[in-house]
């Protein structure tokens, strides 16, 4: 080894003559090579020094920075997959392993109000996926599919199929291929959404729906399924509307009702099936099963019965039905008209007996599956079959309002039972004339005759007044027909319902911008302007001087019976509003209206029906180019009312032309001998 000494100082070691050394002696360097560090020991440099440069502090506090940070990383993700989202995972994985399959509930049956089934309950062959189990060959999964369109083809268009938009009645196997796997494009892989059922079709033939459960034993995901299907009675066509249907739930309700319904599900869509769907579902039960590789169930691990859907017996009678229907199709051909309603209420407790509205549908072209072209000409048509008039419809009431305006005159002293005016064809106030039906008018009238008769001047006078004569205004008529449910919903059980409307002076200024005037008061006395009722509305105010002082809450189902039909359910009777006038004043409308019948407008029925009868005749304007409405509502028998009828004829000219003619036959049929002793015990409520 080579030193050097300078003086005064010790010998030293020097690294540069080393490596001189190493130059000179070859060997030396690879025998022995000091690292710089080494050489600074040697070389008398302080050890902080080299410590300094060796470990970098700054560099080390970033270093660690990123671990914590990468740490924290590590951690929130942990969190994430296993506490956030670990119920999800966790469900993917025991998906591949566990199943848990619904045993679907029977839905209830719905009857007449003597037990007559409305309704059945038939089987219904699905197919359906389960995308999850699907085999990842390309090659496997297409021959798979085309066969599954083999044997559905041809399908009619009236069967529902996943995705199709066809308007051909037929539909070709290449068709159903083409939309089973724009169905699978849809479905995102590896997500739970892989694990639920993809709806491919319905309403399979048996022989199709047998060689698709024999042939899916050795498909991967494919399952064949029995639903229920509902057939409704069809021996009132009008019965549509109060019952509904059932179909297939759609994107939009399954987003809304969530875990409680599959894709492949059916719910009530429309009338009862709709309204009390919670009822009538039941539900359904579990099987937990554990799956083998094709996604078949190998053995049950655990098991919750299903329990039935609850069934409805209705307050509908299927005799009265079919009879009301009967009637006003006739009258309507006889007329060559085509939009009417009606219905009929049992005035002691709200029940509805029968509703009928026109144009009807078939609800079982719905529940079986529509076509494309079928259901085109329902929208098409321009009287709205779809439309339950009777409660879903708003007209002008015309004098159907009368007697509530008596009532109102009654209580608030405007008038008494003695109070006349004259009728001399109308009232002029300025350069305006209002005018009575009937030219040259009624002479002398008081309340009972203004009633019977319709008079337009008596409640011209009552409403808006005349020279010094104080009538209600505005403001108090508004405040009664109110209290006698207009412009609000009766509340009844089915869906739909509309409001009816009545105007206000402020609705005027906001609406038109324009001022009230006497004429608005005037028109709103006898039902005219911008008044709005629904039949149903109608029906219920008769209702109230039918029975001498009481609304109900009008309803159609009586009673809901348990799957097993042990156990009932009642539906108790609602009052909705009671004693709106004093009882003396309900009598004096009573009266005219029974009057309307012996010596007034729907006097045609006076010696037809075998028991007393009692009502109101109306003609409502509401074009200036087509005919007003015809109605009629009453009671009977007078005395002791079981029922209260209420007829719309839309263009139908005069109350007493067309809509008299169907309430006189109807209320003769029903009270004749034979009919009346056949219903005294299927008919509770008489």
């Amino acid at each position: 080894m080579i030193f050097s000494k300078s003086k005064n100082e010790q010998p030293t070691f020097d690294p540069f003559k080393i490596q001189e050394g190493n130059s000179r002696h070859g060997k030396l360097n690879d025998v022995y090579r000091l690292s710089w560090t080494e050489a600074s020991l040697f070389t008398g440099q302080k050890t902080g020094e080299s410590v300094g440069k060796s470990f970098d502090l700054e560099r080390l506090r970033v270093y660690g920075l990123v671990f914590v940070v990468l740490f924290l990383f590590l951690i929130g993700r942990t969190a994430w997959l296993q506490v956030i989202n670990g119920d999800y995972y966790y469900k993917m994985a025991e998906g591949n392993r566990i199943r848990v399959e619904r045993i679907e509930a029977r839905r209830g049956v719905i009857y007449d109000r003597n037990n007559v089934p409305l309704v059945h309950n038939q089987a219904n062959f699905v197919l359906y996926l389960v995308p999850s189990d699907l085999t990842k060959n390309a090659d496997d999964l297409n021959k798979m599919v085309m066969r599954i369109a083999d044997v559905l083809a041809p399908m009619s268009a009236r069967q529902n199929l996943i995705n199709s938009t066809s308007t051909d009645e037929q539909i070709t196997s290449k068709e159903i291929a083409r939309n089973i796997f724009a169905g699978l494009d849809n479905v995102k892989p590896h997500s739970l959404e892989s694990f639920r059922p993809l709806f491919v079709a319905d309403g399979i033939d048996y022989d199709k729906a047998i060689l698709l459960y024999l042939e899916s034993a050795n498909w991967r995901g494919v399952v064949i399924s029995n639903k229920i299907k509902r057939d409704y009675n069809v021996e009132s066509k009008t019965l549509s509307h109060v019952l509904g249907y059932t179909g297939k739930i759609n994107d939009k309700e399954l987003a809304k009702l969530g875990d409680e319904y599959l894709p492949i599900d059916y719910i009530g869509k429309n009338g009862l099936e709709y309204f009390y769907e919670n009822q009538l579902r039941g539900q359904n039960g579990k099987k937990q099963i554990e799956v083998d590789a094709l996604g078949k169930e190998k053995k049950i691990l655990n098991f919750t019965e299903s329990v039935d859907g609850n069934s409805l017996v209705l307050t509908i009678d299927l005799q009265m039905q079919k009879k009301l229907e009967e009637l006003v199709l006739a009258q309507l051909q006889k007329t060559g008209l085509t939009r009417a309603s009606a219905i009929i209420l049992n005035p002691n407790n709200g029940e509805v007996l029968s509703m009928v509205s026109y144009p009807a549908y078939d609800n079982n072209l719905f529940a079986r599956g529509i076509t494309h072209n079928e259901y085109q000409k329902i929208i098409d048509d321009k009287n709205l079959p779809l439309f339950n008039r009777a409660v879903a419809g708003e007209f002008p009431c015309g004098s159907t309002i009368k007697p509530v305006m008596s009532a109102a005159a009654l209580q608030e002293g405007v008038i008494n039972e003695s109070t006349i005016f004259t009728s001399r064809g109308g009232l002029r106030v300025g350069q305006w004339f209002f005018p009575d039906w009937k030219a040259g008018g009624h002479g002398v009238t008081n309340v009972k005759k203004a009633i019977a008769e319709s008079v337009n001047t008596f409640f011209y006078i009552i409403g808006g007044g005349y020279e010094d004569f104080q009538g209600l205004g505005v403001d108090r008529i508004i405040k009664y027909d109110k209290l006698f449910g207009l412009g609000e919903q009766v509340g009844i059980d089915l869906p739909g319902e509309a409001n009816g409307f009545v105007p206000t002076k402020q609705w005027k200024e906001e609406a038109k911008h324009e001022n009230w005037y006497v004429g608005d008061t005037y028109h709103l006395s006898i039902g005219q302007g911008d008044l709005t009722t629904t039949p149903l509305q109608v029906a219920q105010f008769t209702e109230y001087f039918a029975n001498g002082g009481k609304m109900y809450v009008p309803h159609l189902v009586k009673t809901i019976l348990s799957a097993d039909e042990k156990s009932s359910q009642k539906v108790e009777p609602s009052i909705t509003k009671e004693n709106i006038v004093d009882p003396v004043n309900t009598q004096i409308v009573r009266e005219g209206m029974r009057q309307t019948v012996t010596n007034g407008s729907a006097r045609s029925m006076n010696l037809v029906v075998p028991v007393a009868v009692a009502g109101k005749t109306g003609t409502a304007q509401w074009s200036t180019k087509k005919k007003p409405h015809a109605w009629f509502t009453g009671f009977a028998p007078y005395e002791k009312p079981e029922l209260v009828i209420t007829v719309l004829i839309e263009e139908g000219e005069g109350g007493d032309i067309n809509a008299v003619p169907i309430a006189r036959e109807f209320l003769k049929w029903y009270f004749s001998p034979k009919v009346a002793s056949s219903t005294a015990t299927s008919t509770p409520s008489r």
